[in-house]
């Protein structure tokens, strides 16, 4: 079956994922979800920038292509040369690349691809959008 996302939808869906992952360091967010919400949006944030930038993929290679660059950018945060500890302590390399490996967020990371595969498939249409 033939995909095709609308990249305009996407695009918001990006920013309003943003926005949110950004509100949800507040302190209205709950303590039993407070430690995980972030990296379940930041994938889904990924996901819905897959899908913009890849408008004609599956729903399923968008998911596993989004759930495989979280894991390696966590992977990453092994990684603890002077140069990319430098780039992790600006703000926007804080929120890109993170600061240190933790088992939880790979499960996050999965919880967010899956649930944008399935926002997609309940909700955006993907097939019939335009």
């Amino acid at each position: 079956m033939p995909v095709n996302r609308n990249r305009r939808r996407y695009f918001f869906l990006v920013l309003a994922t943003i926005g949110i992952g950004l509100a949800s360091r507040s302190r209205f967010v709950p303590e039993l979800i407070y430690p995980y919400l972030g990296d379940v949006l930041y994938a889904l944030m990924i996901y819905f920038l897959i899908g913009f930038l890849f408008p004609r993929i599956s729903a399923l290679q968008v998911a596993l292509i989004s759930i495989l660059i979280c894991f390696a950018i966590e992977i990453s945060q092994l990684y603890q040369a002077d140069w990319i500890l430098e780039i992790r302590r600006t703000k926007l390399g804080g929120l890109i690349l993170g600061f240190g490996f933790l088992w939880r967020d790979l499960i996050c990371y999965l919880i967010g691809g899956m649930a944008g595969f399935g926002l997609e498939r309940l909700f955006l249409n993907s097939s019939k959008s335009s």
